[in-house]
């Protein structure tokens, strides 16, 4: 049984230091890709504020198909360098959008998102799919959300077993 009860912080950087001990908690026990994934956007989802969307798109047949999440119903698949998870995925940099009104070729999957950041997947120079996470606010993330997701993201590829059409 897992109980991660809201933690009380006084910054980001605190908030995200927790998230991350929560996480190697739950991927420590279960090595298998996707029901890591699958608990990961729970505890994000979970644990962020004022989130609506939290899951990930992952590579497939040369686009990113929608895997895990919690929120809305959302885009089953975006393609390679359209809208901020794809541009995330050709670029291979994290993309943090304060107003997602304003960024280029946005895909509008749920119209409550006012603001996203979004963290590409590598494993061995292999582009595995993206985190993504939206929120009803607009500039609701920061660089410091990006160092802490960054981080989640390196333990997700340190500790879960993934497949070979992966990587």
């Amino acid at each position: 049984m897992f109980d991660f009860t809201t933690i009380e912080v006084t910054d980001k950087e605190q908030l995200y230091d927790q998230i991350n001990v929560y996480l190697k908690g739950l991927v420590s026990e279960e090595s298998d890709w996707l029901a890591g994934i699958s608990n990961s956007c729970a505890l994000l989802y979970q644990m962020i504020p004022n989130l609506n969307w939290a899951g990930f798109y992952l590579w497939k047949e040369n686009q990113l198909v929608l895997g895990p999440f919690q929120g809305k119903p959302a885009c089953f698949r975006i393609n390679f360098g359209k809208g901020v998870c794809g541009t995330a995925a050709k670029e291979r940099k994290v993309q943090v959008v304060e107003d997602v009104e304003l960024f280029p070729g946005h895909i509008a999957c749920d119209s409550e998102s006012r603001s996203e950041i979004v963290v590409p997947i590598i494993k061995d120079d292999r582009l595995i799919g993206v985190l993504d996470i939206d929120s009803p606010n607009k500039a609701n993330f920061d660089e410091v959300d990006a160092k802490g997701l960054i981080a989640f993201v390196d333990a997700l590829i340190k500790y879960l077993e993934w497949p070979d059409y992966f990587v």
